[in-house]
């Protein structure tokens, strides 16, 4: 590529330079074009530029998520006695494991957080199939190192030092396949990573994708607890598809930018566990009876919709890829000192009379900073009424993953 005077500044993403201090939305995107005339030094070394311009109105780092970076070029810019065309440096310094990266998910999420600018190294695990992968991937010339391990005798040095451990590792929901045939083939798979985290990196954020997450999120905890490592604060079930989706068919629906568009998605990650509080969507919009009822349920079967419209080719793997690289750029932007960082999670909770409930919660450095229970204040009489009918089917599915755990003793 010919070095060029300026150059844009793109790693799927934007740096929005937004002010901070306001009521904490859900982190969205920022279509904002940015110019700083202090150079950074070729990031990922795409071109050399002395300024940086950057358009992205379908980008998973969001306002605040740039906000986070143009802190994180400040400081770490370069010592005055360095040359002066170099102004700002991006320094990689995070350590990411992906569990499951030949996978459907796997490959695409992959290949988004290599782009990350925060990223220091980026450790791919799989029982198969993996080292293909990572050597695709290490031709990218972003600053992540790629490294790759293959099969249970590897998984304990992919592991070593890491920062955030990411699990998309099972088999994808399949037509005709039941919740039963996903969780008696994915329960094992998750308690078996999760033994590993434990052992290697007990401090690190572990972001569980593997369905059914209602249930492998408390799986992954009842293992925690009995190596004695667990911190709730720092287990999350990855939900963020459903906000996703719920912003993108608001979006559609009132014919609103979608970069404005904010709702809030509680209760679980499976069907009528999914609940979209349309009632407190940003900005505020009027939904008819019948809209809210259309737009609660495609929310819900969003996922039934991929599978069904890949005839059995796979499921809802590419949406899945960008919602977990949106929720693991916040994690590591809350790592990385940013104060906020606001995201959608299923975790360990008492907003509720359920000990798992997904919510916007507040990130920071050491995890779950605040949950936010303001969000289910307020609730429309539909909310409320499908919050009630979400909990029998939500208490069930947890309480299917702990007696899983509890059943089966961990490796010591």
């Amino acid at each position: 590529m010919a070095t060029t005077s300026a150059a844009t500044f793109s790693i799927g993403s934007t740096v929005s330079f937004g002010r901070r201090g306001s009521p904490p939305p859900l982190t969205k995107p920022s279509a904002a074009r940015c110019t700083s005339q202090n150079s950074l030094a070729s990031f990922s070394g795409l071109k050399a530029a002395t300024s940086v311009n950057c358009d992205s109105e379908s980008s998973f780092l969001f306002k605040e998520s740039s906000a986070a970076l143009r802190g994180s070029f400040a400081r770490k810019a370069q010592k005055p006695n360095q040359s002066s065309h170099h102004g700002l440096q991006l320094q990689a310094s995070y350590k990411v494991a992906i569990l499951g990266a030949a996978g459907g998910i796997g490959q695409p999420l992959a290949l988004l957080i290599k782009m990350s600018p925060l990223i220091s190294a980026l450790n791919l695990y799989d029982i198969a199939n993996v080292k293909g992968v990572a050597a695709d991937l290490s031709h990218c010339n972003t600053p992540s190192q790629v490294l790759d391990f293959t099969g249970a005798s590897e998984l304990g040095n992919c592991l070593k030092g890491v920062n955030v451990v990411v699990i998309p590792a099972g088999v994808p929901r399949k037509p005709g396949m039941t919740r039963d045939d996903l969780f008696n083939i994915n329960a094992n798979i998750v308690k078996t990573l999760v033994e590993a985290v434990a052992d290697n990196c007990p401090d690190a954020f572990i972001h569980v994708i593997s369905n059914p997450v209602n249930s492998t999120v408390p799986i992954a905890a009842e293992v925690l607890k009995q190596k004695g490592v667990y911190d709730p604060k720092k287990l999350f079930g990855v939900t963020t598809l459903d906000v996703v989706r719920a912003n993108t068919f608001v979006a559609e629906k009132k014919n609103l930018k979608l970069i404005d568009v904010d709702v809030p998605v509680i209760g679980g990650h499976a069907g009528i566990t999914i609940l979209p509080l349309l009632s407190k969507t940003k900005p505020s919009v009027r939904f008819s009876d019948e809209e809210v009822e259309q737009l609660t349920i495609r929310i819900q079967n969003a996922g039934t919709e991929v599978v069904e419209a890949k005839a059995g080719a796979g499921s809802a793997t590419l949406s899945m890829a960008y919602a977990a690289a949106r929720f693991i750029e916040s994690s590591l932007r809350a790592l990385d000192g940013d104060g906020d960082v606001y995201e959608c999670s299923f975790v360990q909770s008492d907003l509720t009379d359920l000990p798992f409930f997904a919510s916007r919660v507040k990130l920071g450095r050491k995890g779950i900073e605040a949950m936010i229970p303001s969000d289910l204040q307020g609730l429309s009489e539909y909310e409320e009424k499908a919050l009630e009918a979400l909990k029998p089917e939500l208490k069930a599915s947890i309480e299917k993953g702990i007696a899983f755990a509890q059943k089966q003793p961990v490796t010591a």
